[in-house]
């Protein structure tokens, strides 16, 4: 995927928010495991495996023994399988973590696109007609000329839409009859990268790592009811103790929206509580310019005793800029419920 198209970010960006944008995201890691393997997989991840049920998307973390994250995937129940898709820099390390406990991944070669945006559904149902009818997070396959498209109504834009897997030979037809309809753009990685910031949306190796936990990130609602304290299989994945023990009792720091003054803060910029000495109270993970709010916004890490209400003070290049912290997500989700 190139950061851009000749339209450009901006251009790109307000289309999948008006229109249907489309994104190649075939670098992402597609993984099938056997629906046999549920049992196993809980041993990974507090996601609700054996709830999941057929023709269902979740979204999960797998964590470490520390409580931190290694990794956040789609997982769907299929007819007769696991369908998993994982970040492109971290498969080689799920598929090790999921060979060490016995379990032998299928890795697929499959071209996988995104379609987002408020027209994206009146633009696939011209080819498939039934996904009009699908729900957020149902999954479903539909023929296609020769080929099956494996479709989930998902995306990280906040928009409603789709994801596509396709087998790679058909992968460039079906981007072509997409963007041959007038409502449908290419998407560069930086347009993705500010509508799933808008969306409040965690990328993995900013606003997640392995030093940071799901409670933290304020992923609460990826660790299963069945796992949590008083469950029916409570516990039972890495760093259960610790990251059960910080839902119950809050954890120390916690990620906010941040809107700056004028200046935009990039990924790195510390937070103070002062706008000359005083503390340092937290730091950014991710940050630039939001194009539908026409402002500056960003993603931190800040100290769970700082009032919400607190005004804080980024460090941009010698000085102090201030800014308000706010709720998640900057523009409301449109998720087809």
């Amino acid at each position: 995927m190139p950061v851009q198209y000749p339209a450009g970010v901006l251009a790109e960006h307000l289309h999948t928010r008006s229109g249907a944008g489309l994104f190649d995201v075939s670098h992402m890691g597609q993984l099938l495991l056997p629906l046999a393997a549920a049992q196993a997989l809980e041993t990974l991840t507090p996601c609700d495996v054996l709830g999941l049920k057929e023709g269902r998307q979740t979204y999960g973390v797998f964590t470490t023994p520390s409580g931190g994250t290694i990794d956040d995937f789609m997982l769907a129940r299929r007819t007769g399988d696991f369908f998993l898709v994982v970040n492109a820099s971290r498969t080689a390390r799920d598929v090790a973590l999921l060979s060490a406990i016995g379990l032998t991944p299928r890795i697929l070669d499959r071209a996988l696109l995104a379609l987002q945006g408020p027209l994206a559904e009146s633009v696939l149902a011209r080819l498939i007609p039934p996904v009009a009818a699908m729900k957020f997070l149902q999954v479903a396959e539909f023929e296609w000329g020769e080929t099956t498209l494996w479709i989930s109504r998902s995306g990280y834009t906040g928009e409603d839409g789709f994801e596509i897997s396709v087998a790679p030979e058909y992968g460039e037809l079906l981007a072509k009859t997409l963007l041959a309809m007038e409502e449908v753009e290419p998407i560069g990685l930086g347009a993705r990268d500010t509508l799933r910031l808008e969306a409040g949306m965690p990328l993995y190796g900013n606003d997640l790592t392995e030093e940071i936990s799901p409670v933290e990130a304020g992923l609460t609602w990826a660790i299963g009811r069945a796992r949590r304290a008083g469950g029916d299989r409570e516990g039972g994945f890495p760093g259960h103790t610790q990251i059960l023990k910080a839902l119950a009792e809050s954890s120390t720091r916690h990620r906010v929206g941040i809107k700056p003054d004028k200046t935009p803060f990039r990924q790195g910029i510390t937070l103070f509580n002062a706008p000359e000495g005083g503390e340092m109270v937290g730091s950014v993970t991710s940050g630039g310019f939001s194009p539908s709010l026409k402002t500056p916004i960003a993603m931190a890490y800040v100290n769970s005793d700082v009032p919400l209400d607190a005004p804080l003070f980024g460090e941009v290049r010698g000085r102090r800029v201030a800014a308000t912290q706010t709720a998640l997500p900057f523009l409301p989700h449109q998720y087809r419920r």
